[in-house]
């Protein structure tokens, strides 16, 4: 009698035990979209599997990004069969360009007091103007009541095309405002937190995470799986930790960190050539160009940019040895503007994703100044009085290795000279040379 009754107990307490509600999955995004957030969006899906969770809140503070990436991120949202909520938050966040189409491919949408949105028009890497430059958007003219359309090369207009056609169809099935969608593409127009509510662009506005479950509880959403309404009022959170690899990956894969970092490289190398025996720039070049070639090993690198960034380095250190009256050096700063632009792959960087222009600017600048101040000192060199045989020793400092009565010995220019003075030296002491008779050295002691 006693087992029978222990196993109904077992048996009613097995079901309340399986229906305690499992935590929600929380994922910081914060930068840059690029493969280091897509791995992890990827990973924290398939942990909330396997434990699952009940929906997976994606906190999003972003740029822009990859559009590969990008678009592998939005794959696993619509394929996933647990509810995805992209929460725009803390205050003062953004969800600019790539940020849009992950906020309008969410199951739910949220922001916080002070974020915006938007801005999602494809940025291509070209100066206005030029081919293959961004198209000029049109003045809007209050006789019309739609835009005329793009001006710019059909390159240009077929990837703004692509863009609001996906971001309408993201629209479409997530049942959001596809009207903001397409001028958010063709117009780079933005919105608040309260006007995207407005707009049906997300669904709640909310200070916190707490908040927010408290907002989406019993709402239903429809995901590959079937609809699912969800049940999070004081539902515990548990938040990803990414891990130090992932944070360090997702610094260095910043195409401005991984620029910065192989400049570091560049001249730290050449630095400890022109110098040898340094050390330091050697090793801090090589540290900073291994690194950034690991960055860039996963970033979609134009190697025709590249070639015109290092071939404009080398100009501007050619400029520095050979006397060109500047030739060289305006070459080498031009090549070195048009490299830096052009490193990314246009096709791939759709989404604001390169090298900032301030940043390209500034390193040219900085490598001209370095240019110039080489030259100024090779001139000084040039026009330099050289001193050869006796008189390069004299007013060299050594040091005293041994010295008895008048007599001794000093170490010059990592050399060691017999020496004479008139006074008793004591050895470790600092000796001036003075003057020079064959190979024994007059020298008198340093104060």
């Amino acid at each position: 009698m006693t087992l029978i009754t222990l196993l109904v107990a077992l048996a009613l307490s097995a079901p309340a035990q399986d229906s305690k509600p499992r935590p929600a999955l929380l994922l910081d995004l914060n930068g840059v979209i690029g493969f280091v957030a897509a791995d992890q969006l990827s990973k924290a899906l398939a942990r909330a599997k396997v434990e699952e969770a009940p929906l997976v809140i994606v906190r999003l503070d972003t740029p822009g990004g990859l559009l590969s990436s990008t678009r592998d991120m939005i794959r696993d949202i619509l394929a996933s069969p647990i509810p995805v909520v992209v929460y725009v938050a803390p205050s003062g966040a953004r969800a600019a360009s790539a940020g849009t189409y992950l906020v309008y491919a969410s199951h739910l949408a949220a922001m916080a007091p002070g974020t915006h949105l938007g801005a999602a028009t494809p940025v291509s890497l070209g100066v206005p103007g030029l081919p293959g430059s961004p198209p000029q958007q049109p003045t809007p003219d209050k006789d019309k009541k739609s835009p005329e359309p793009d001006t710019g090369p059909a390159a240009e207009r077929k990837a703004v095309n692509d863009a609001a056609a996906y971001l309408r169809s993201l629209a479409e099935i997530r049942n959001r405002d596809a009207d903001f969608a397409e001028k958010a593409v063709r117009e780079a127009a933005t919105l608040t937190a309260s006007e995207a509510v407005k707009q049906r662009v997300v669904e709640v506005v909310v200070p916190d995470v707490a908040e927010l479950l408290n907002a989406i509880d019993a709402r239903k959403v429809a995901t590959v799986s079937g609809d699912v309404t969800l049940s999070t009022k004081g539902l515990t959170v548990v938040e990803i930790d990414p891990g130090w690899k992932a944070q360090l990956m997702s610094i260095i894969t910043d195409p401005n960190i991984a620029f910065v970092l192989m400049l570091i490289g560049i001249y730290g190398i050449l630095f400890e050539f022109m110098n040898p025996g340094a050390v330091a720039p050697g090793i801090i070049g090589g540290i900073c160009l291994i690194v950034a070639l690991t960055a860039l090993s996963v970033l979609p690198l134009n190697y025709g940019g590249l070639a015109l960034l290092l071939f404009g380095i080398a100009l501007l250190v050619a400029e520095a040895f050979v006397p060109s009256f500047g030739v060289l050096g305006l070459g080498g700063i031009a090549a070195f503007v048009v490299g830096a632009f052009f490193l990314f792959d246009p096709a791939e960087t759709s989404f604001g994703f390169g090298v900032a222009w301030p940043l390209i600017l500034g390193a040219a600048a900085t490598s001209a100044l370095l240019v110039i101040g080489i030259m100024g000192f090779a001139l000084k060199a040039r026009h330099r009085a050289v001193r050869t045989g006796a008189e390069e020793m004299i007013g060299s400092v050594g040091e005293v290795l041994s010295w008895i009565g008048t007599q001794g010995q000093v170490r010059v220019h990592g050399e060691i000279w017999a020496a004479r003075s008139d006074h008793s030296l004591a050895r470790g002491r600092k000796a001036r040379v003075i003057g020079r008779v064959g190979l024994t050295l007059t020298v008198e002691e340093v104060a």
